[in-house]
């Protein structure tokens, strides 16, 4: 039985969509756990993680796609966790572009409308303001097989659109496009939410495009929200050992030692005294955290607060970076450099690092210290 609990109107102001102790399990498998999660008016929330962590299963609870097992969803201050998808105000895009292929693109955009009983008129109005926001009137006549993978995404982007609603969910929308036509459609949404303003909440499992487009990231696993902050705030202080892993690419280094009197010790030994602890610090076991563009060499190496000698084992050029591959004792270690920088494999490099930049997490909790 669904928990109807009364959440007083004053809780709710600002908030477009609030999500109370929502539980949800399939027999005994538990896919969402009493999780939390308030999105302002206009906000544009990225829902990530890994296959599997419950994000897309998050996504259809609020579009009434799922019927949740506890807890209490509210869109614009009204409790629809009972209510019909087409109730709620939402509109959404999917993985699939799902297009009828007989119609075209104008009979596309305005059928849900059609169905729906609007006027003519205001079918029209909606229709021509969708095409022209993104960039579809010379493509109106044409019918799906006729477009590009990108221009039938942004038509199943404005059939969301012409519903003129305040909440937009996105499901994976440019998993089935390639990479230069990812990075196109990337820009296009953030410029679409920028203009309406409205609130948004997109799934992705794409570190990029949640860095790129979100105003905060929910970072997901096992139904389970691990860190919820601006990117960048999760970028430079993540939560735990997974949210440090599962962001950056290629992610942050990982040394393993112990934390004695505010000095980690491990392969090497670093001094934590300008380090920024969220917690008073206990000695024990620790996982020291680096990310490779944190990491100097050269002339850079010799002016940092700590410094060690590395071989180089692996280096993989990507134009504008090089990656290098090597070890610190027993555990791998990246560096991300100028890709212009002449270094071969063998080589013994100088490189340093400031430990404000680092994170330090328990080994046990793997939360960060």
């Amino acid at each position: 039985m669904l928990d109807q609990t009364h959440t007083p109107a004053a809780a709710l102001a600002g908030l477009s969509v609030s999500i109370r102790d929502l539980t949800l399990s399939f027999g005994s498998v538990t896919v969402l756990k009493d999780l939390n999660l308030d999105i302002g008016n206009g906000e544009f929330l990225v829902l990530l993680g890994a296959s599997g962590c419950g994000k897309s299963t998050l996504l259809n609870c609020i579009a009434g796609l799922i019927e949740p097992t506890g807890g209490q969803i509210f869109i614009s201050g009204q409790n629809v966790t009972w209510a019909e998808p087409s109730a709620r105000g939402i509109g959404m895009v999917f993985q699939s572009y799902a297009l009828y292929p007989q119609m075209t693109v104008e009979g596309n955009l305005s059928f849900g409308l059609r169905n729906a009983g609007v006027a003519r008129d205001e079918i029209a109005r909606r229709v021509a303001r969708a095409a022209e926001i993104l960039q579809l009137q010379p493509l109106l006549k044409r019918k799906p097989a006729a477009l590009s993978g990108g221009q039938r995404q942004r038509v199943a982007i404005g059939r969301a659109l012409v519903r003129d609603v305040d909440v937009f969910l996105f499901d994976e929308p440019l998993s089935n496009l390639d990479a230069k036509l990812r990075a196109e459609l990337r820009v296009e949404i953030k410029r679409l939410h920028q203009n309406l303003k409205n609130t948004m909440i997109y799934v992705t499992h794409d570190q990029i495009e949640a860095m790129t487009l979100a105003d905060r990231i929910a970072i997901m696993k096992g139904g389970i929200v691990q860190q919820l902050a601006a990117p960048l705030e999760i970028y430079n202080r993540p939560a735990n050992l997974y949210v440090a892993g599962f962001i950056g690419s290629p992610p942050m280094n990982f040394l393993k030692g112990r934390l004695e009197n505010r000095l980690f010790k491990g392969a090497i030994t670093v001094p934590m005294a300008d380090y920024d602890f969220t917690t008073a610090p206990t000695d024990g076991e620790v996982v020291f955290g680096i990310r490779p563009e944190h990491v100097a060499l050269g002339a850079a190496a010799e002016t940092s607060p700590i410094r060690t000698e590395i071989t180089v084992e692996v280096i993989e050029p990507m134009g504008a970076d090089t990656l290098i591959w090597t070890a610190i004792g027993t555990d791998p270690f990246r560096i991300r450099i100028d890709g212009q920088t002449r270094i071969a494999p063998g080589d013994r490099l100088t490189i340093g690092f400031d430990p404000a930049c680092a994170s330090l997490f328990d080994a046990k909790t793997e939360n960060r210290l």
